[in-house]
């Protein structure tokens, strides 16, 4: 099966270096952030949201 690659990711998890780290991770294997991150308080720890896209080659 043919391996593809996305080109949209929507990232969770709790509010830590680990979730740092997975957007760091991302940024530098060519992603870019899209839009503002989200926050919620889900009774014992922020979890936070953040949207990523690899944009294609652009056209000129």
């Amino acid at each position: 099966m043919p391996q593809t690659k996305e080109t949209y990711k929507l990232i969770t998890g709790k509010d830590d270096g680990d979730f740092c780290a997975r957007v760091t991770k991302l940024l530098e294997e060519g992603y870019e952030l899209y839009g503002s991150p989200a926050m919620s308080f889900n009774g014992e720890h922020i979890v936070v949201a953040q949207a990523l896209i690899k944009a294609g080659p652009q056209l000129l």
